[in-house]
C-alpha cells in the first residue's frame, strides 16, 4: 500500500488524489488548485473528475466570477468511507499502538520513521519501526516483535523493516552521533512509550 496515499490502494485512478485533496480542506478550491495539489494527471482530467463527483453529489460546485469552485459535500453517504480511506496512516499507528500496549514484555518506545513517518513513500516503500527496550534478546521478546512485523505486512501489503535496540545501544548511537538518529529526531512519529525527544536529552552529547 501506498502510506502517503492510501487512498490509492482501494481506487487508483485519478479520483483517488483528488479526494484525497478534497477530504484534506473544507476551503473550496478551483480546478487549477486541485490539479496542482494533486501532483498527478492532467488538468483536464482533474476537470472531468471533479465533474463526475458533482454528478454524483460528493462534491458540491459553485461558481465565483469565471471560475468554479470545489468543495467535498461531508454530509453525503459515502462520505465517511471516503475519509476512512484518507485517514488509513493513521489508523495503522493507531493499531501499532494498540498492539505494542498489549505486549508482555513493554517496550521503551516504539516509533514509526522513514516514509511512512513522512507520508512520501510508494506503494515499494518498506515500513520502518524503531524499536527501544530494556530487555535482552530472548524468545518472548522476539516473538514479540516477529508478531508485529508479521502484522504489518498482513495490514499493508509493505514490508515491515524493524530496528530494534536496547537502551544502551540507543545511548550508544546518540553519543556517537550516528545519522539515523538526527532522522530519528526530524521524522519519527512515536506510537507507543517515551517521546524520542526526551530520551535523546537524557544521552550526553
Amino acid at each position: 500500500m501506498d502510506v502517503s496515499r492510501p487512498l490509492t490502494a482501494v481506487i487508483p485512478s485519478l479520483e483517488g488524489p483528488v479526494l484525497e485533496v478534497l477530504a484534506g480542506t473544507s476551503r473550496a478550491l478551483t480546478g487549477r488548485e486541485i490539479h496542482r495539489l494533486t501532483g498527478t494527471g492532467s488538468e483536464s482530467g482533474v476537470r472531468l473528475v471533479l465533474n463526475r463527483l458533482v454528478e454524483h453529489g460528493l462534491v458540491h460546485a459553485t461558481r465565483a466570477g469565471r471560475a468554479t469552485l470545489y468543495v467535498a459535500n461531508r454530509d453525503h453517504i459515502a462520505w465517511p468511507a471516503v475519509r476512512a480511506l484518507t485517514e488509513l496512516r493513521h489508523d495503522l499507528f493507531g493499531r501499532l499502538r494498540r498492539l505494542t500496549m498489549s505486549w508482555e514484555i513493554e517496550p521503551t518506545t516504539v516509533a514509526v520513521f522513514g516514509s511512512a513517518a513522512r507520508g512520501d513513500g510508494n506503494v515499494d516503500s518498506d515500513i520502518d519501526i524503531l524499536i527501544v527496550h530494556r530487555t535482552p534478546d530472548e524468545p518472548r521478546w522476539t516473538n514479540q516483535v516477529d508478531t508485529l512485523r508479521e502484522s504489518v505486512l498482513a495490514w499493508t501489503g509493505n514490508h515491515c523493516q524493524v530496528y530494534d535496540i536496547t537502551d544502551t545501544d540507543f545511548a550508544r548511537h546518540v553519543t556517537t552521533g550516528e545519522a539515523i538518529v538526527d532522522e530519528w529526531r526530524q521524522d519519527a512519529v512515536v506510537v507507543f512509550g517515551t517521546p524520542l525527544d526526551r530520551l535523546i536529552r537524557k544521552e550526553p552529547h
